[in-house]
């Protein structure tokens, strides 16, 4: 088992190959790499959709009486797409999850039509969801137009329902 980490200030998991990557390039090759053989592959990350065109590798200083120049940004690669598209190995499972801040069901079924992925985790985000909370309640979405919704809880339920449907999946 592979896991592929950014910003994760955790320790390894026991039994785990850890990649640590810290750009959405740098993800994408590692999960595009571990994803080769593998029989299921959970996309949670929340990358970016966009990064600065370029970076500097100095500080930008102030200049008296001048504005900054605009940051360019280029959009990042949609690393749950590409997978969905070229699946590594005949039978893979591919789950993404969408942060959506608003219609998050309505986003989420067109999300997962656009990204062909064969699972979807859905939450809309907010005060104690998601993103620094120990709880989430979500909707995971099924390629065939399943939808299961999980209650506000622990993470825990929800990752438990998830794998759930991906064993489902494996057969």
């Amino acid at each position: 088992m592979t896991l592929v980490a950014a910003n994760a200030e955790l320790p390894d998991p026991a039994g785990v190959d850890v990649v640590r990557v810290g750009t959405a390039l740098e993800l994408r090759e590692a999960v595009l790499a571990a994803a080769e053989g593998a029989d299921a592959v959970v996309m949670a990350a929340a990358v970016a959709d966009f990064r600065p065109a370029h970076y500097e590798h100095v500080k930008i200083k102030k200049v008296e009486g001048a504005e900054p120049a605009p940051v360019e940004l280029v959009r990042n690669p949609d690393i749950l797409a590409e997978l969905s598209a070229q699946r590594r190995a005949p039978g893979q499972v591919v789950v993404g999850f969408a942060a959506e801040t608003d219609h998050a069901l309505e986003h989420g079924r067109q999300k997962i039509t656009r990204k062909g992925c064969d699972l979807l985790v859905v939450n809309e985000v907010g005060e104690d969801r998601a993103f620094g909370s120990a709880n989430n309640e979500a909707v995971v979405l099924a390629s065939d137009g399943a939808e299961t919704p999980v209650p506000f809880g622990p993470k825990e339920q929800l990752a438990d329902t998830v794998w759930d449907l991906v064993a489902v999946r494996l057969g």
